[in-house]
């Protein structure tokens, strides 16, 4: 007699077990996949990941932008230092009577110091900040004609602004490409396994080499706004974020959905931004001015 065919072993619920066991695990699946697993992934993989997720952060954030209002490089400069420390939102309610008293370099140069601390008090860190304004102000009027310089070895110069200063300049005054890497970038990109440098000029370096230079500086937007509104420091909103397959940080924070849309914040919550002039593409509504919260 003809031997017996001997039946193949179904492979579906192998192929499911995965998906399955990373749910039951807290991850998402495809977590494991994306650097959680016990196989090191591959500089080609992680490539590949991390511009994936940078291609649906823009589908989910297509309004990102610079989060401080300005009209012009000198603007923005001094927005960008005095953010340190505080909210832009803050900022963006500080800086309407600031720049009415001080619209040009040459005139903060020649500010009274009290009245500068009192303007930018609600900032924090107040004498500090005026000083690095007036210190700025008069090398942008002795060394620079009064004008902002665009280039990165001449903006590191003044004072008060450092490489992540002067890339939110370059970037958004200029057109010149960067990475921002502030609190939320470092947070994120580290959770991601993008980096696992803790220096920010390291940090800088290792995703810049994973992306072509012309994403550098909205991807910098769009990693600042998801960490501002979906992946928070102290609790992530795991359950509502649209990259949790791609994360291998899923479940450090509330995976499940309905929790985790009431941690949402800005637009995504329903609530103001942060700046008092949104672009007309912003989906939320614009912040209230200083004392109308």
């Amino acid at each position: 007699m003809p031997a017996a065919k001997k039946t193949p072993a179904k492979k579906t619920p192998a192929a499911k077990a995965p998906a399955k066991k990373a749910a039951a695990a807290g991850k998402a699946p495809g977590a494991e996949s994306a650097g959680g697993g016990a196989r090191p992934e591959s500089r080609t993989a992680l490539v590949r990941r991390a511009r994936r997720i940078n291609r649906e952060l823009a589908e989910v954030y297509p309004y990102a932008h610079p989060e401080l209002d300005f009209e012009n490089s000198f603007q923005l400069l001094v927005a960008t230092v005095l953010s340190a420390q505080t909210t832009d939102l803050r900022v963006n309610q500080t800086t309407p009577a600031l720049f009415e008293a001080y619209p040009t370099p040459e005139d903060m140069a020649a500010a009274d110091p009290e009245r500068l601390e009192q303007l930018i008090r609600p900032t924090g860190f107040f004498r500090a900040k005026a000083r690095s304004l007036l210190g700025l102000s008069a090398a942008l009027r002795d060394r620079f004609d009064g004008e902002v310089p665009g280039r990165l070895q001449d903006l590191v110069t003044l004072p008060g602004v450092g490489r992540k200063t002067a890339n939110v300049v370059l970037g958004n005054a200029f057109g010149v490409p960067g990475i921002t890497v502030d609190t939320h970038f470092q947070r994120l990109v580290r959770r991601w396994r993008w980096t696992a440098e803790t220096d920010p000029e390291k940090i800088e370096a290792e995703v810049c080499a994973l992306f072509p230079k012309s994403d550098w500086t909205m991807l910098s937007h769009r990693v600042i706004f998801h960490g501002r509104r979906i992946c928070h420091s102290r609790k992530p909103a795991c359950g509502a974020c649209p990259i949790a397959p791609l994360c291998p940080a899923y479940g450090e924070g509330e995976t499940d959905p309905e929790k985790a849309r009431k941690l949402l914040k800005y637009e995504k919550g329903g609530l103001p931004g942060q700046r008092l002039k949104p672009p007309p593409d912003f989906p939320g509504p614009p912040a209230p001015p200083l004392g109308a919260e």
